[in-house]
């Protein structure tokens, strides 16, 4: 009887084939990890919300929010890059803001990815005055995430 190892026929079992992840899952996790971070009201921009947002009320195109608006990747089989637009709350430190929001995206992607994250841009493309209305039908989303 011949044993038969994992070396043997080249590696172990879970070594076998190639993962990819499309760059929509990764936008997903960067998109999702930015919004947990407390002082980011929204990402996208203004105009970009309020597209969003007639797009979500037309009929057929889906429910719920674009999680990706505001966030594009270049995905490789290694490394990764990030670009994120947000809108922050009045009053914040927005340099603060941006530290958490690199930690928790690059913790997020590297960990639920296994992609090296190289880079994370943010641009604040807004900030949320206190008696300013939201656009029409949205609420903020670190209510949403409590």
């Amino acid at each position: 009887m011949t044993e038969h190892t994992g070396a043997k026929y080249g590696g172990a079992p879970g070594s076998r084939g190639r993962t990819s992840i499309a760059d929509v899952v990764v936008e997903k996790i960067a998109g999702m990890a930015a919004r947990d971070v407390r002082g980011v009201h929204a990402l996208g921009s203004g105009f970009a919300r309020s597209m969003g947002s007639m797009r979500e009320r037309m009929p057929g195109a889906g429910s719920g929010k674009s999680v990706t608006r505001g966030v594009s990747v270049e995905v490789g089989e290694v490394q990764t890059a990030i670009d994120l637009e947000l809108v922050v709350d009045y009053g914040v430190s927005i340099t603060d803001v941006a530290g958490a929001v690199r930690e928790n995206v690059i913790s997020a992607v590297e960990r639920m990815a296994g992609r090296e994250v190289v880079e994370v841009n943010i641009m604040v493309g807004d900030v949320k005055l206190p008696d300013e209305e939201d656009e029409e039908g949205e609420e903020p989303e670190r209510q949403r995430l409590q």
